[in-house]
């Protein structure tokens, strides 16, 4: 399949905005989404947070702030589209349950997910960040989340498996440390790589 031209991509993008396909959301459909032609990197994420849906921008939390900080970048680097697009599994805030927010819906990545990739055909880098990307985009290769960043260096080198950066995840984070002494420098290198 041909990749869709630079004015289809920024079409595209504005019909994901508008997309009401999803009945029963907890509140109003806002899909969240950050994509160019030229963007040369890649985030696959779970679904936007409640603040993220108010302030209208992908990652505007502190998951976000720790993030931005693992890539290396800075607000205005991460938010460039024609350097960074954002894709999540479920591109609306799914409402909340007991231990934090529910999965993403079902309905985003199969609808919206192919068309959007042919758009992207600069990317040169892949994250899959949570255990939602992951399954989807990797599945049967690994029992776990932690059994996938453990194992990242058998994947191809566009791609790059991540931990999801809540704050609720701390007790994963101090139970890993291997994390930030073995994948974080080489996620930093792939990300100057892939930008430069």
């Amino acid at each position: 399949m041909e990749p869709i031209p630079t004015r289809d991509c920024e079409a595209l993008v504005q019909e994901i905005r508008q997309c009401r396909h999803c009945q029963g959301l907890p509140e109003t459909a806002h899909p969240i989404v950050q994509a160019a032609h030229d963007a040369r990197i890649l985030i696959i994420g779970q679904a936007p947070g409640r603040r993220t849906t108010a302030l209208g921008r992908p990652f505007d939390d502190a998951s976000g702030d720790r993030l931005r900080d693992w890539l290396g970048l800075d607000r205005q680097q991460f938010y460039a589209a024609s350097c960074l697009a954002i894709m999540p599994m479920g591109f609306c805030y799914p409402g909340a349950s007991a231990s934090g927010d529910k999965p993403p819906r079902r309905e985003c990545a199969p609808l919206w997910h192919p068309r959007l990739l042919d758009a992207l055909p600069n990317i040169r880098l892949t994250l899959l960040v949570g255990q939602y990307a992951q399954r989807h985009y990797l599945p049967g290769t690994f029992t776990t989340l932690t059994d996938a960043l453990l194992r990242w260096r058998e994947l191809p080198p566009h791609c790059l498996p991540l931990p999801h950066p809540s704050p609720r995840n701390q007790r994963w984070f101090r139970n890993n440390p291997w994390f930030d002494t073995e994948l974080l420098p080489e996620l930093r290198l792939r990300v100057q790589s892939a930008l430069a």
